[in-house]
């Protein structure tokens, strides 16, 4: 530690949940940190997101775990309804027993209310400075440094760059430079009032309506006073990766054949964000130097595993433990951070998919889907999760 530089900043493209997981991550090994934000403000847009017990032992991990705690609404349940016929698919408690198993709860949140329990901690910090409308152009190392040139020409200079800057990151395009896979899925998201919600679906679950090339999803939001409601489906359309507003009539268009119970949702919001979804195929390196890809600049997925979120914060997490367990050197444990996350991300990414295939099964499949579960035990399920919400701070690092 004392031939380490604790004063020059480290640089991280972006002020998202991942971006703000790693300042907090680099401060808490004694390093000040700039986080260059390309948004005129540090903020978040979106919904809703669920977060698994690994979550929450990032958060500890982290030093926010209370803020993120007391935002967040903890779940009995989570539960897979066939759209077409109500048939229950699969239930699994997330009570006391969960919270034993994993050591941590499942809940849901709004993605503003994970962002601004990031900020808030790296605030408090007093070593986090932030400079919005700042967009990365162009990236250069010499050796011990990185030096950053944003779009109106400024230079910025640190001992090291962390590239959490999105699905459309600049810093993988400069050093990856691989295409994008669109996936033709198109979600709209909103939040709802609870005076506005279906009584008979204000369930304290994570809850999935499950049907031929769709799905729905909805779950209570900020102590159950809003619920989240999301719904995906295969476009007719060529799509291509970005968010817009929607419009109610498309949506409706999609979903003709489901349940009046789950047809209630598409019938709710007053408006609707549109984004056609997109990722991006495993790599075997992020690390470049001393540069390195955190979140979804490293690894974008797809929604159905509800984890982009939490592996943003594992990513912060494992980077922070690859740095202490190196003595704060850089190269050493930016190689021991991308080995100990590459097969976990890429298994994500690729479940993602598997599962949205599940999701939108028809036909025979459809029948094979419904009978995957039946009459499975809750510790099954767990069992099954053990590789998922198994994760923690003790275990994060490649043996």
């Amino acid at each position: 530690m004392s031939n380490v530089n604790l004063d020059e900043p480290v640089l991280v493209a972006g002020g998202g949940i991942g971006g703000l997981a790693a300042a907090l991550a680099l401060v808490r090994q004694g390093f000040r940190v700039k986080v260059l934000e390309q948004a005129p403000e540090i903020g978040e847009i979106g919904a809703g997101i669920q977060l698994g017990p690994n979550a929450f032992h990032a958060f500890d991990a982290l030093g926010v775990g209370e803020k993120a705690r007391g935002r967040a609404v903890y779940t009995d349940y989570m539960v897979m309804h066939d759209a077409l016929d109500e048939y229950q698919v699969g239930k699994i408690p997330t009570g006391e027993a969960f919270r034993a198993r994993f050591g941590n709860p499942y809940a849901v949140i709004h993605r503003v209310d994970v962002h601004l329990s990031l900020l808030e901690g790296a605030q408090e910090t007093g070593r986090v400075e932030f400079l919005t409308s700042t967009r990365v152009e162009h990236i250069e190392q010499s050796p011990g440094r990185v030096m950053v040139v944003d779009q109106q020409g400024r230079t910025h200079t640190g001992q090291a760059l962390i590239g959490a800057d999105g699905v459309k990151s600049v810093v993988r395009q400069k050093y990856v430079g691989d295409p994008a896979r669109v996936t033709g899925h198109v979600v709209y998201r909103a939040v709802v009032d609870k005076k506005d919600f279906p009584v008979d679906l204000q369930w304290n679950a994570a809850s999935i309506w499950v049907g031929p090339n769709c799905h729905l999803v909805h779950y209570p939001l900020r102590g159950g006073e809003q619920y989240n409601v999301v719904v995906t489906f295969h476009s007719r359309e060529q799509e291509e990766w970005g968010v817009r507003e929607g419009s109610k009539e498309e949506v409706q268009s999609y979903f003709q054949g489901i349940c009046p119970k789950a047809r209630q949702l598409i019938d709710l919001p007053k408006s609707w964000k549109r984004w056609a979804t997109a990722d991006r195929e495993p790599i075997g390196q992020w690390t470049y130097g001393r540069a390195t890809l955190l979140g979804d600049a490293a690894h974008p997925t797809t929604q159905y595993m509800a984890q982009g979120a939490c592996m943003a914060l594992e990513d912060a997490v494992t980077l922070g433990e690859a740095l202490r367990v190196n003595g704060n050197d850089f190269e050493r444990a930016f190689d021991l951070y991308q080995r100990s996350r590459i097969a976990r991300t890429a298994r994500i990414v690729l479940s993602s998919r598997e599962m949205g295939r599940i999701y939108h099964a028809k036909g025979v499949e459809r029948l094979v889907r419904n009978d995957l579960w039946r009459g499975r035990s809750p510790e099954r399920f767990y069992d099954a999760m053990e590789w998922l919400y198994g994760w923690n701070v003790g275990n994060c690092l490649a043996k």
